[in-house]
């Protein structure tokens, strides 16, 4: 399949939380991209101002569900809410 839609999640976190951060990542990279309906690429950028989850999806409807899933909720919020500075910026992105 091919990524029609990208889901970015941009975080403000600090330098010293990045390793925990990142561990979530590497705990539910599997998992996402095995149960999760559509998820098709699953990557974690890092730059010095922030860090950004880039989720690649079959489709728009799957990313959005995605923020809606258990495992979002439940397990990937709950693990990065304490790392964070300030609310993350969410954002969908329809490949042309």
């Amino acid at each position: 399949m091919t990524v029609k839609a990208y889901l970015e999640i941009t975080m403000n976190i600090p330098n010293e939380n990045r390793p925990a951060a990142a561990k979530v990542y590497t705990d539910y990279r599997n998992p996402f991209l095995n149960t999760i309906k559509g998820a098709l690429t699953k990557d974690l950028l890092v730059r010095d101002e922030d860090v950004q989850g880039l989720h690649g999806f079959d489709s728009v409807e799957h990313a959005q569900a995605y923020l809606s899933s258990d495992m979002f909720k439940n397990d990937v919020f709950v693990g990065l809410q304490p790392l964070w500075v300030s609310a993350p910026d969410v954002k969908i992105y329809t490949i042309a």
